[in-house]
């Protein structure tokens, strides 16, 4: 099931600074504990504002990176996200050949599947045609596990977690949703309630 690790954050002190921009006449000067004081005071109501105000886009500069395990079927999913950048991922069509589906496959993907990838496995290994790679190929289950390394923003997460919340894949969504609220000030900036009152 979906896993995260080795998360990361970026500018998050700078781009809550940052948030003030619209107000001042010169530069923030990112080492005064002061402007940070102020800056998360008005970053908090400017993510009250909400995504598609144009308020909240302060968030976008708060990057996160991390390693993602997630099953197959989770894919199409993350790939509606504009803003959710695959840096790096394991290929499976690079290495279903070597891969051990008793080990690389979620819990819900039945043993005779497992059973069948593995003899195909070793089928295509002592045949190489493509034939055979199209058969393993086409019989992956959806279950299987893959890997990759994502970049993202504080932004796009606030988008994640409200349209993901209460998904039906709670087991998986649940889990990054959790990921979600564990990062730096996430409640404030990025699980904030709608508030449509925006104060100077």
């Amino acid at each position: 099931m979906l896993e995260v690790s080795n998360v990361r954050v970026y500018d998050l002190k700078e781009s809550i600074i940052a948030c003030r921009n619209a107000m001042r006449i010169e530069p923030a000067d990112y080492n005064n504990e002061e402007e940070f004081t102020k800056g998360l005071c008005r970053a908090v109501k400017l993510a009250k504002a909400g995504g598609g105000t144009g308020h909240s886009n302060f968030r976008t500069g708060i990057r996160v990176s991390f390693d993602l395990k997630y099953s197959q079927y989770i894919t199409k999913q993350l790939q509606r996200y504009h803003f959710l950048d695959y840096v790096t991922s394991s290929s499976m069509m690079h290495s279903i050949a070597k891969m051990d589906f008793s080990k690389c496959s979620n819990k819900y993907v039945r043993l005779e599947v497992i059973m069948l990838m593995n003899e195909l496995i070793i089928k295509y290994n002592n045949e190489p045609t493509y034939e055979n790679y199209m058969e393993l190929i086409s019989n992956c289950p959806m279950g299987a596990e893959l890997f990759v390394r994502v970049s993202t923003n504080y932004e796009q997460l606030a988008t994640i977690y409200r349209q993901r919340k209460n998904h039906k894949l709670k087991e998986d969504w649940g889990a990054f949703c959790d990921f979600i609220k564990s990062l730096p000030y996430a409640n404030e900036l990025i699980i904030c309630e709608d508030d449509n009152e925006l104060q100077a």
